[in-house]
């Protein structure tokens, strides 16, 4: 069974990681399994949505547009994955403890 058999695209997946790579690179230290969890959702986007997406615009067939797309993806992918882990995953970064509301005067 090869890769491609099994649902994954590697160029678009390595376009896709390169893309989310791009995208953490800032903040990669600050919380590993974010950045792992970023890394893959990111690769894992660009693999499964660009097909969908070279479908809808017409251009499946076209390997260059395939692979833009695909880091373009990786790229927003990042972005979404971020998302849902700051909803569902803890953060270390410590909250405000202000809770003391402004008054005007």
């Amino acid at each position: 069974m090869t890769l491609k058999e099994s649902g994954i695209d590697l160029g678009l997946a390595v376009a896709g990681l390169f893309g989310s790579v791009l995208c953490s690179s800032k903040q990669a230290g600050a919380n590993l399994s974010r950045t792992i969890a970023s890394l893959v959702g990111g690769a894992a986007s660009a693999n499964y949505v660009t097909p969908l997406l070279l479908k809808f615009a017409h251009l499946e067939g076209e390997p260059q547009f395939g692979f833009a797309a695909a880091f373009l993806l990786g790229f927003c992918g990042l972005r979404g994955v971020e998302m849902l882990s700051d909803r569902l995953l803890p953060s270390n970064e410590p909250k405000s403890t202000n809770t003391r509301k402004r008054t005007r005067k």
